[in-house]
């Protein structure tokens, strides 16, 4: 005759209670891979060109107040001797 019980008396299982626990962990896991797609989906890139014009107008920016500050000195050194 074939035995359908396999488990022994001493033998451990997880039963229901180990089940749920996985499942739970599935279902909270899934709930945060979804949470997490929405708010990057919500993150806005600039293209590698808009960094590049971006990057350009801070460069002109700093250069032109390097050169206005500089002017100052210039210009408050020369009146003040």
């Amino acid at each position: 005759m074939i035995a359908f019980d396999t488990v022994t008396e001493g033998d451990v299982s997880p039963g229901l209670l180990g089940f749920l626990v996985v499942a739970a962990l599935g279902f909270a896991l899934f709930l945060l891979i979804r949470s997490m797609r929405k708010q990057i989906s919500k993150i806005e890139v600039p293209s590698e060109a808009e960094a590049r014009k971006a990057e350009a107008l801070k460069t002109e920016a700093r250069t032109a107040e390097a050169h206005k500050a500089e002017t100052r000195e210039t210009d408050g050194d020369g009146g003040a001797d």
